[in-house]
């Protein structure tokens, strides 16, 4: 049975991935580093984006992926769809309709927010996640979590091997590095770096920042609940959402921007379509006296 609750950009779940023969090819002199066993190989940001999007690729695929016209979708469309440029970085998103409470962002700017988390956060909750998530692509966070997934399995696979010509993540290494993407662990200053960057992305845009404390209150109330042990296991690596709640209303505080959230009407349906009816002309009957 699935756990409901999961913490945001970590998925409690294994990919049951078939072993086939997808392959990225990053080029000989990258893994003929690897095969040496050195550390310190090139690893472009083209590279991060070419291994990311193939891992999510994947995981488009071992997902049930809103479709254009699901109401999730629609949503999203309509809460993020102008956000999809920003410094540095292009990004696409889908919605996976899956119950968990989750989102993640990858390298190469794509960003899947979970219906879970859409079922439980109003549109500016949502846009402070979703702002979170941005932050550890514009950070490079992201890049580097995919490095570190790289480089851990190609070392793995090429201290097992003895050709040389081995240039390819296989589709079984990619499986892992996909889980890797999702369950990447950042230290506490990149998640508050990424909560920074939330802060002022709602701040720029508009919006209000008091979003980004509630969001931190609302995963706080679920550690409380039957989920607690859980909840508490998967954030060992983060800040606790509790002090992370308290550092975005001091932020608030600070530009004098505080004041206590309320919670917006949460919508995931498809938008009613209205019926426009047509009113009949009615014809009058012209009579004529006739002349005695």
């Amino acid at each position: 049975m699935k756990k409901k609750f999961i913490v945001l950009g970590v998925l409690f779940a294994t990919f049951g991935f078939t072993k086939m023969n997808a392959q990225i090819n990053f080029g000989d002199k990258a893994i003929g580093a690897v095969q040496k066993g050195v550390t310190g190989f090139t690893f472009s940001n083209a590279d991060a984006a070419a291994l990311s999007k193939a891992a999510v690729d994947k995981m488009d695929t071992e997902n049930e992926v809103a479709s254009a016209t699901d109401p999730y979708t629609l949503r999203l469309n309509r809460v993020f769809g102008k956000y999809t440029a920003g410094d540095g970085y292009t990004l696409n998103y889908k919605v996976y309709k899956l119950k968990e409470v989750n989102a993640f962002a990858t390298a190469d700017g794509s960003v899947r927010v979970y219906s879970g988390l859409m079922d439980i956060m109003d549109d500016n909750e949502l846009l402070a996640v979703i702002g979170h998530e941005i932050g550890h692509v514009a950070n490079n966070d992201s890049r580097d979590a995919i490095k570190a997934a790289y480089k851990k399995e190609a070392l793995m696979d090429a201290a097992a091997s003895q050709s040389t010509k081995v240039a390819a993540v296989t589709d079984s290494q990619l499986g892992k590095i996909g889980s890797s993407i999702i369950d990447s662990k950042f230290s506490r200053k990149q998640e508050a770096e990424a909560d920074l960057y939330s802060y002022n992305f709602l701040k720029k845009n508009g919006y209000d920042v008091n979003a980004e404390e509630s969001a931190f209150r609302i995963l706080a109330k679920m550690s409380e609940g039957s989920q607690a042990s859980f909840i508490d296991q998967m954030m060992s690596s983060h800040p606790d959402s509790q002090q992370r709640a308290e550092d975005a209303k001091k932020r608030a505080e600070k530009d004098g921007l505080y004041k206590p959230y309320v919670q917006q009407k949460i919508v995931n349906t498809a938008p009613v379509a209205t019926k426009t009816t047509t009113k009949k002309a009615t014809t009058t009957k012209k009579t004529t006296a006739k002349k005695k």
